[in-house]
């Protein structure tokens, strides 16, 4: 019988003497628990991704003495490592088998990702190898993350008279991501019938969140319930070589409702995004609109209510409702809230434009200017008392262009920016199902941006369940307009939001990064041109 531990933890990327003491800590921690083998995640010295700063020599420098570092702590138990490594002139993802302070073995990933948000073949080369180590007489092999996805590298494994394969993991997020894993298990279990643990980081990392959720499976197929979501947890599991079994030992109870588990990952990207940039406090303004309202609820749930900071900026157009509902949300949270009229910069504005502006009648270019003032309030905030300034924006306004750069699109981080709307509303009805959060009439009443007299968001756009079907169709899977409109849309509309997404493209550049929790968010995911004669000829 072997005892394994699974540091399902937290890495910060470019934190080598931090991620290091972390490495100690949990050995001593394993040790403890009567670990037999210690398994960290992918690239646990450096974090994942390191990106760029895998090109430094010196960086990589510094991961080599960690390594050497961190050997003479290890006694008792063994340890499967992972960190980059410099050998030859080329890079390498690697894990170091490491016992009694000294490494006995070594293993470098071979599947290189090289899409979605991964770039790993920009940085390493592939290796070729399987390492297999016995221990307690269980021969025990290693693959790394990619590896796992693709028949050859368990193959060899198998072939090397593997009884156990060890997965550490860099795997984020997205909405489908755990019924994929799933179906690579399977796909294992056919392979080779070989038991495995699969170990993955946990924490946000700029755009990205690592959920953990670690898993077994047995060699029977087998498989546990997923370990804890977005939590660090030193998990505990046990292997009859006999059986092929592989039980975990108490673990915490599985995630719920996808709806849940959304919720939570963005409120740990949100979280960690401000807290890893050396942020306590964070502002925004609050509407009375849905976006900013659930900002609100998720902020205050990754912050508390005394480091989040809401202004109210009332110009001519907004409606007292809007102020009532801002104010109402802002005292039933308990969060620092003003209101800071902007009527008279605007007033200031017009009277500014107005010999410019003469003869021409009053268009959008009026309507920005309230938007770009109330982003220049923001700031100020966010400059005088150093708080993190949060945009509000969703995927479906983000999408079409229906948001304001430099005015509402200013904000150091984004937590909607990958939600529809029609998620916004969903995930505003789970906050409210745990405790009062968001005003029934906010839910309730139609969205509108409050720049004109009357104004309606589907004055401009679409309904927005129409509006996020094609979206989704068009953004999230690559489906051409001729096959929107054969699956029931209208073709006059399905060609204006298309249209409207590709003119957009150059909004997108400059809007703030924000948590990824689709399988194709703007920015890493999607990646198109902003000059471009696509816009012409996509819309014939």
């Amino acid at each position: 019988m072997i005892t394994i531990a699974l540091a399902q933890h937290d890495f910060l990327v470019g934190d080598i003497k931090g991620n290091l003491g972390k490495a100690i800590e949990q050995v001593d921690a394993a040790k403890a628990a009567g670990a037999d083998l210690l398994l960290f995640p992918e690239l646990a010295l450096t974090g994942y991704p390191p990106e760029d700063l895998l090109l430094r020599p010196g960086f990589l420098e510094s991961c080599h003495v960690a390594v050497e570092q961190l050997c003479p702590h290890i006694h008792g138990i063994d340890v499967v490592f992972g960190h980059p490594r410099a050998e030859g002139g080329l890079r390498y993802n690697s894990v170091s088998w490491i016992r009694d302070g000294h490494i006995i073995g070594r293993y470098d990933k071979q599947c290189l990702p090289n899409y979605a948000v991964f770039d790993e073949q920009r940085y390493f080369t592939p290796g070729n190898s399987p390492l297999v180590v016995e221990i307690k007489g269980v021969r025990v092999a290693v693959l790394i993350c990619e590896d796992s996805w693709e028949a050859g590298p368990s193959l060899q494994a198998r072939d090397e008279g593997a009884q156990l394969l060890l997965v550490p993991n860099a795997s984020p997020y997205r909405d489908d991501k755990l019924s994929d894993r799933v179906s690579m298990f399977s796909r294992r279990f056919a392979d080779t019938q070989t038991a495995m643990v699969y170990c993955n980081l946990v924490g946000g990392q700029d755009e990205l969140v690592f959920d953990g959720r670690s898993m077994l499976m047995s060699a029977d197929g087998v498989l546990s319930q997923p370990g804890p979501l977005c939590d660090e947890a030193l998990l505990l599991a046990q292997f009859d070589e006999s059986s092929g079994d592989l039980r975990a030992m108490d673990w915490p109870e599985a995630p719920g409702p996808q709806i849940e588990e959304i919720y939570k990952v963005l409120v740990t990207g949100l979280r960690d995004y401000v807290l890893k940039n050396g942020f306590s406090d964070v502002v925004f303004g609050l509407s009375g609109g849905i976006d900013s309202s659930l900002t609100l609820a998720l902020a205050v749930d990754a912050f508390g209510a005394e480091h989040v900071h809401t202004v109210m900026m009332p110009s001519r157009h907004t409606s007292g409702l809007s102020i009532e509902l801002a104010q109402e949300q802002a005292v039933q949270l308990g969060v620092d809230h003003r209101c800071i009229s902007i009527e008279p910069a605007y007033e200031m504005m017009l009277n500014l434009l107005s010999p410019s502006f003469e003869g021409r009648e009053a268009d959008i270019t009026e309507e920005n200017l309230q938007a770009r003032i109330r982003g220049d309030i923001v700031m100020a905030l966010s400059n005088k008392f150093g708080w993190l300034p949060l945009a509000t924006s969703n995927k479906s306004e983000l999408a079409v262009g229906y948001c304001t750069i430099y005015g509402d699109m200013c904000g150091g981080f984004g937590p909607l920016l990958d939600c529809f709307k029609m998620r916004v509303y969903e995930l505003s009805r789970y906050r409210n199902s745990l405790s009062p959060a968001i005003p029934e009439s906010v839910i309730t009443r139609p969205p509108s941006a409050e720049l004109r007299p009357d104004q309606s968001d589907q004055d401009s756009l679409p309904p927005y369940d129409q509006l996020d079907e094609i979206l989704r169709r068009y953004v999230e899977q690559d489906w051409s307009i001729s096959q929107i409109v054969e699956d029931g849309f209208d073709d006059a509309i399905v060609r204006r939001i298309a249209g409207l997404v590709l003119i957009n493209e150059y909004k997108r550049r400059q809007a703030p990064p924000g948590v990824r929790i689709t399988h194709r968010a703007f920015g890493r995911d999607r990646r198109y041109p902003i000059t471009s004669g696509w816009k012409s000829t996509e819309l014939t």
